[in-house]
């Protein structure tokens, strides 16, 4: 047993993830279930710092166990690539890797709705995709900067820890830079990006009010600025915006992101009928309706704007998912369970 051949295994199997753990098998998660790897034995805490230190720089090991946490990009040639995080429990060490194919998802094959289309033709504003860890955030981020990549001259620059899909410049100049490698922090490089002539600017994950308020300014002052946020749905990404900054700070940002906002896709993944997982979504437009119920900080309301707003390109989770049931893409227990959970 050893790294790659358990690397390749998550790939060659479909995982989406493979978990690394001292005193268990390892393990994948196939369609969003756990899953012991076959004929394979307990990984011993020796065995696991064998495999795990083989694949990091001497610099990078010494800052995983200065830290105790480190996030890497990791890639087999001509295979698959693999977004590594490690970590600590109960002095041992642990990893799981996400699996990244090589080839970058385009939209039509994520099931994104057309008004996705026009949102990313815009040249400036604020895109922010949402939901919960391991509902492909990234991967609609990538399928969004490859599509401006095949449409218009732009210079694209993202912002990533650690990077994913590697993009190959088509039609814009794609700059990809690595929190660790090529910047020291999301704010620091937010502050400098002005610099770098960008037209585009991918963040692959705004975390602190620092960073927030630089992507809000940028998104303000000309630029297309695509982002996500872990929040549920939209009424919440925009209510978890304006609480992150302070009381007397809110009223402003609240009229900045009435401005300066493009839309909110909001998405989970479901069980899929036969197998495989489909994306159920919940999309948010900024029309001069929602823009108001910004400003005046009315945001309960939004949720019935969705709702009331199909011509306009919106529609709620709710909706997506009873739409997902009538295609026969996910079963009706699935449907329950997911609306179940909206409530």
């Amino acid at each position: 047993m050893n790294i790659n051949s358990l690397f390749k295994k998550a790939t060659e199997c479909k995982a989406s993830d493979l978990h690394i753990i001292v005193g268990k098998p390892p393990i994948l998660r196939i369609d969003g279930e756990l899953k012991f790897i076959d004929g394979e034995p307990e990984i011993t805490k020796t065995k696991a710092e064998e495999m795990i230190f083989s694949v990091l720089t001497e610099r990078q090991k010494n800052k995983f166990i200065e830290e105790r946490e480190l996030d890497l990009s990791y890639e087999i040639p001509k295979f698959s690539r693999y977004r590594v995080n490690l970590h600590w429990e109960k002095d041992n060490i642990g990893l799981v890797a996400r699996v990244i194919s090589n080839d970058v998802p385009n939209m039509e094959d994520l099931g994104l709705p057309p008004i996705v289309n026009e949102m990313i033709e815009r040249t400036a504003g604020l895109l922010l995709v949402t939901g919960p860890t391991g509902c492909g955030k990234s991967t609609t981020l990538a399928a969004m900067v490859e599509k401006i990549n095949s449409m218009r001259f732009a210079n694209i620059i993202t912002l990533e820890d650690p990077i994913e899909y590697i993009h190959k410049p088509n039609k814009s100049i794609i700059k990809q830079r690595q929190l660790g490698n090529d910047m020291l922090s999301f704010d620091s490089a937010l502050r400098h990006v002005l610099r770098q002539d960008p037209n585009v600017i991918m963040v692959g994950e705004v975390r602190d009010l620092e960073s927030m308020s630089a992507t809000i300014t940028l998104a303000e002052t000309g630029h297309l600025v695509l982002a996500t946020l872990h929040t549920h749905n939209a009424a919440q990404t925009i209510d978890r915006i304006i609480d992150v900054f302070p009381p007397h700070q809110q009223s402003q940002v609240r009229l900045q992101l009435s401005i300066s906002l493009n839309g909110i896709i909001s998405q989970q993944l479901l069980p899929k009928t036969g197998g495989g997982r489909v994306a159920a979504r919940e999309i948010l437009i900024n029309t001069p309706a929602v823009a108001n119920i910004i400003r005046e900080n009315k945001i309960p309301q939004i949720k019935s704007v969705i709702q009331t707003s199909a011509d306009e390109g919106m529609f709620s989770m709710e909706q997506n998912i009873k739409e997902l049931l009538e295609e026969g893409l996910i079963e009706e227990t699935t449907a329950l369970a997911y609306l179940n959970n909206l409530q």
